[in-house]
């Protein structure tokens, strides 16, 4: 089997999995990386790196962070490596047309969505939130236009009704994978086909914006559920609470819908056993929170340390 020699771009961590996988594989050599310049993070405003750079230097792989990626001199740099390919996988930079025609085989997208649909930079967290039946992964060939080349692979899978963020990107990782792996060999095969995406069908993705994190009682209960399971575990959907003592953040993040009616925002259940807030229509059940300072924690163990109900407030925010 010949060996593909891959450049891979990517910066999170749900793309520092799929690196991982390709570094398992006897026939992939991941000549080298590129990833986002490192970034101060926490109160601390300590450096820290990408995940994918984390990866990377676990396997002494070479590894470029350049502010833009699509300069000639960074170009000539990736020209030295004599690329077959070039992965892109959430990488957070629209790579130009002087790097997209390096390798010889091109570059190749991952893309956690059924493309058409979603589009950009947040396709897991609106699928989600819209609280879509089905999602998927498409590696697809990279133009200039986001996200809108040319499809050679497309895998569905099943979104459960209950299923966060973090769990349908342990789902997703593994199918990423597998569907490149394939697509990668394929292409050094010279027998990988592809299919337009049908322009009639676009939709977009934009980033989740801060105010977009913000719960507001006044909806229903079944879209606050799927904002919650789309921002869990991070960055957490949030309300303002009063402790008693103090008013905090409480991030829920996990939460069920029940079908009970109250004023929204106002507890209808708070005991040992249970907290029950009403909401537009019908009522969420809360199932994990985290209380800003403390750890996430299951919300039969914050109920049992709970010396009296915190009451949400609805303000304006």
């Amino acid at each position: 089997m010949t060996t593909s020699k891959i450049i891979f771009f990517g910066t999170t961590a749900l793309a520092a999995r799929v690196l991982n996988d390709l570094l398992k594989q006897s026939d992939i050599q991941v000549m080298a990386v590129v990833t986002k310049p490192d970034k101060q993070k926490g109160r601390s405003l300590q450096m820290l790196p990408p995940p994918v750079k984390e990866a990377a230097l676990l396997h002494n792989l070479p590894i470029h962070q350049p502010l833009k990626a699509s300069t000639p001199e960074f170009a000539d740099l990736l020209k030295s490596y004599q690329a077959d390919i070039f992965v892109v996988f959430a990488y957070g930079e629209i790579l130009k047309k002087n790097i997209i025609e390096i390798p010889r085989l091109g570059c190749l997208n991952v893309h956690p969505s059924l493309l058409p649909k979603y589009r950009g930079a947040d396709p897991i967290r609106r699928a989600l939130m819209a609280g879509d039946a089905e999602t998927g992964v498409c590696i697809m060939d990279m133009v200039l236009e986001m996200d809108a080349g040319d499809v050679y692979a497309m895998t569905k899978i099943p979104i459960p009704s209950n299923m966060t963020l973090g769990e349908l990107e342990d789902q997703i990782a593994p199918l990423a994978s597998t569907s490149l792996l394939q697509v990668i060999r394929d292409l050094m095969a010279g027998e990988a086909h592809k299919t337009p995406q049908d322009p009639s069908q676009v939709t977009f993705a934009p980033k989740i914006t801060l105010e977009e994190e913000k719960i507001l009682f006044h909806r229903s209960a079944l879209e606050l559920h799927n904002q919650i399971r789309a921002l869990s575990p991070a960055p957490g959907a949030w309300a303002l609470v009063d402790t008693g003592k103090e008013q905090k953040r409480l991030k829920i993040l996990r939460a069920e819908v029940t079908p009970l009616q109250g004023s929204p925002g106002s507890n209808l259940a708070f005991s040992k056993k249970e907290w029950i807030v009403a909401c537009g229509t019908e009522a969420l059940r809360l199932l994990e929170i985290q209380i800003e300072g403390k750890k996430a924690m299951k919300i039969e163990e914050f109920l049992r340390g709970a010396q009296h109900p915190f009451t949400f407030l609805n303000l304006s925010y």
